[in-house]
């Protein structure tokens, strides 16, 4: 089995490079939907962030009220620390489970950690290559706005800023994708890394969770 951590700021384009690696055959692990899952209705991560922010981060059906929820914390870099200190265990003990489970099936193909927090929360210690996808901060910004229209400006600029520095994630990437041009452009560089890895992949060791 051979894990890559595939990460990069909001904005910058995972989607696109997870949806093509899964067409390839690789297996997703999505931090995005283990984060929804640990925090559904009777899960103890609901309950912890419950008792830190309040119960007006619920909707009428007691379940998470993401929008109120990312209201408070990305306009407070205190709230927001705390935030990520009360469910980021929960998603990366989860997370290692699946990858675990994986390892016990004797899984023997490619899986992603499709991550945007990765580098942040330590989970490049568990994948055996990371992939980083970069894009200038203008256009961050624009495709943010784009995809989130019911963001300000001042907020799509709080919600880049709330993640590692893309400097410092690129200091740390074994493989980096510009995606700031044509999709054709990203989904040529990935084919690449893709096959590398695929002839790569029978001599590579198998990272211990």
């Amino acid at each position: 089995m051979f894990v890559i951590g595939l990460t990069g700021g909001i904005a910058t384009g995972k989607s696109l490079i997870s949806s093509y690696l899964k067409e390839k055959g690789a297996r997703i692990i999505d931090a995005d939907v283990v984060a929804r899952e640990v925090v559904e209705k009777g899960k103890p991560a609901l309950q912890q962030l419950v008792q830190n922010f309040g119960r007006e981060i619920l909707n009428k059906d007691g379940s998470l009220n993401r929008k109120v929820l990312g209201s408070l914390v990305f306009k407070d870099t205190q709230k927001l620390s705390k935030l990520n200190k009360i469910i980021h265990p929960f998603i990366i003990d989860e997370i290692k489970k699946k990858i675990m489970k994986l390892s016990e099936e004797k899984y023997n193909q490619i899986v992603v950690l499709d991550a945007a927090l990765l580098l942040e929360t330590g989970l490049e210690e568990i994948v055996d290559e990371v992939w980083l996808v970069v894009v200038d901060e203008k256009t961050q910004l624009q495709r943010l706005l784009k995809r989130d229209r019911q963001l300000n400006v001042e907020e799509a600029k709080q919600r880049i800023k709330s993640q590692m520095p893309m400097n410092l994630k690129m200091k740390k990437a074994h493989r980096i994708i510009d995606n700031n041009g044509s999709i054709k452009n990203t989904l040529d560089q990935v084919e690449k890394m893709w096959q590398n890895i695929i002839i790569n992949k029978s001599s590579t060791n198998d990272k211990t969770i």
